[in-house]
């Protein structure tokens, strides 16, 4: 049962914008530092390949912990868990701040990685935990609405910090970030676990084990990570794509970022307004089908005009509108046989979708030298295996 403690959080006007808060690290520590990449890889003496792989190193992090982060939780409590990943999440910002080679700085992402997962994560738990099964959704869905905002102020803020100072403080902002988390944490929020329970290692991969030998659960988190591994493709090519080659400034590169979170908030709304009138199955095999349009578009912009930033901007748009379709819908019907351990699969979930991101990211970044089809050419790839693993699964376990 929830304690009292945790009831009268629900009374403050705070405690979900708290949430909304922690939450936000992930699209900082993704998307803050992309306006100075190029600046980064002159500074480091580093390739394209070897900044694209500082992103994959932090998704990597993320993915590793994010397998751990709810069973330990459940053991140690919520705050506790909270607190030491922010801690591990502030020196791993400082370690990027201070390091000279790329090889340091990939090695720091991984551990801002680590710490950073627990925001997220954690923030869905405590949710539930205070609100119950039911009003958790709603809460949420509203701690949703308050960090929708992060993704395009953070390349934003990345680049008035390039116009005053040099990249490392870019990640001093984000260990400032993290102390804040720390604080706010420490002095405003009660532990919102009811009991404790043993760390039992066994049942944790049984329950892992009951996950994958699910074949729903392997073909749509599958099909859906393939699907986004599309974004994650474009986001760390995106600066040598548009700074180095289209020549664009990189304080003007988070523009680009802020169509493609308009376009992922739009698709978030349709999505909403779409579940009443049509099942899971039709929204998200609509939004896959948008995908591949949408990065088909951007193949055939660049050929007819490759120094044209809209041709380029302009579908991936559409195809960030088909992620809000896609996504929602993907995880609904991936966890559907799994209400008993809900958590362990969404947990599960997020960690395929990271590690796919991770390795197509530094899959792609391989391919960038002169040109911008290595992007083009993958993200296409990824969402047409993407509808085409989600048509299968269709096929396969017959999804309502």
């Amino acid at each position: 049962m929830t304690s009292s403690h945790s009831k009268a959080q629900t009374e403050t006007w705070w405690f979900l914008p708290l949430l909304a808060f922690s939450v936000a690290v992930a699209p900082l520590s993704i998307d803050m530092y992309l306006p100075a990449m190029t600046l980064m890889g002159e500074a480091l003496n580093a390739s394209v390949a070897q900044m694209h792989l500082s992103l994959s190193a932090y998704l990597l992090g993320y993915a590793s912990f994010h397998l751990l982060s709810g069973p330990l939780a459940d053991s140690y409590g919520r705050k506790t868990l909270l607190l030491a990943g922010f801690g591990l999440y502030v020196l791993g910002s400082l370690g990027c701040a201070q390091s000279e080679s790329i090889e340091t700085l990939i090695g720091f992402r991984v551990l801002q990685g680590i710490g950073g997962c627990v925001g997220p994560t954690l923030a869905r738990t405590i949710a539930r935990d205070v609100y119950g099964p039911v009003d958790a959704a709603r809460a949420i869905s509203l701690v949703a609405m308050m960090m929708a905002v992060a993704p395009a102020v953070a390349p934003l803020a990345g680049g008035f910090v390039l116009l005053v100072w040099e990249w490392p403080f870019i990640f001093y902002t984000l260990a400032v970030y993290g102390v804040i988390n720390c604080l706010l944490i420490f002095y405003l929020l009660n532990e919102t676990l009811p009991v404790k329970h043993a760390f039992r290692p066994k049942v944790i991969l049984a329950n892992y084990a009951e996950l994958l030998k699910h074949s729903q659960f392997l073909w749509i988190s599958g099909g859906a990570s393939l699907n986004y591994g599309a974004l994650m493709t474009f986001l760390p090519s995106a600066p040598f794509v548009f700074i180095t080659l289209m020549g664009l400034k990189p304080q003007h590169l988070a523009f680009i970022f802020v169509g493609t979170v308009s376009g992922y908030m739009i698709g978030n709304a349709v999505s909403a307004r779409a579940s009443y009138r049509f099942d899971s199955k039709h929204i998200m095999l609509v939004g896959a089908c948008l995908s591949v349009l949408a990065t088909l578009g951007m193949c055939i912009g660049y050929w007819l005009a490759p120094m044209s930033i809209g041709a380029v901007a302009g579908p991936m748009v559409l195809y960030s509108a088909s992620l809000g379709l896609v996504h929602p819908h993907a995880m609904a019907l991936a966890l559907r046989p799994f209400g008993h351990i809900a958590g362990t699969g969404s947990s599960l979930l997020g960690f395929i979708q990271m590690t796919t991101s991770a390795l197509a990211s530094a899959f792609v970044g391989q391919f960038l030298v002169d040109s911008a089809w290595p992007m083009l050419v993958g993200m296409l790839g990824f969402t047409v295996l993407g509808l085409t693993t989600l048509l299968a699964a269709n096929r396969a376990v017959r999804l309502s």
